[in-house]
């Protein structure tokens, strides 16, 4: 083990001192470990019983509005560093790691296999400190299958990220963005057709 820390400081990477630092407070680590337990009952619950995943996550801390369908296959980190409003949808198989706070809006699909990714490290620091950032889809927006949003993104309202996209800047209301990195390819047209 020694080795392979050296190796890692020779590297330029301190790996000793970010294992070190204290990620979590003690109120953040319990409520991991109960999420650890949640989440077992979270993907148990069948398909159709929307309400009742919505009920695990409120229990767990995440404030879930009505109506959303959130599939059994996604994984959460932190549900109570999730908000989700009325009518939402979030699909198989998304990761929404949310170190920061995710804030999905209204009437929000997250297609199958999105990864929503609210943290990453300082790489300019040698002991590569966590940094925690937040994530905002607003409403009316859709984040298309595997695509990527980024930390400290703000996916304005009703945005449409495409397939595969990988989002590292905020996308402005109703901009359709497309490619890595994500560029603007269209705009979606006002109510009204304006």
């Amino acid at each position: 083990m020694s080795d392979v820390l050296d190796e890692g400081r020779a590297a330029g990477r301190d790996v000793e001192a970010n294992r070190r630092q204290t990620k979590y407070s003690r109120a953040d680590q319990l409520r991991r470990v109960l999420w650890s337990v949640g989440r077992l009952a979270f993907a148990a619950v069948p398909r159709p019983l929307y309400g009742l995943r919505a009920a695990i996550l409120r229990l767990h801390g995440a404030r879930v509005g009505r109506h959303c369908q959130i599939y059994p296959t996604v994984r959460i980190f932190a549900p109570w560093q999730l908000e989700i409003g009325d009518w939402s949808a979030v699909g198989d198989r998304v990761i929404l790691y949310n170190l920061g706070a995710i804030r999905i809006g209204c009437r929000v699909t997250i297609s199958q296999n999105a990864h929503l990714c609210a943290g990453t490290h300082d790489h300019h620091d040698p002991a590569m400190p966590l940094i925690r950032a937040r994530i905002a889809v607003e409403d009316d927006a859709w984040v298309c299958a595997d695509a990527f949003v980024g930390p400290d993104v703000v996916v304005g309202q009703a945005a449409v990220v495409g397939a595969r996209a990988v989002v590292m800047r905020s996308v402005a209301p109703r901009a359709v963005v497309a490619g890595n990195p994500a560029r603007p390819i269209g705009r979606r047209p006002n109510p009204g057709g304006t």
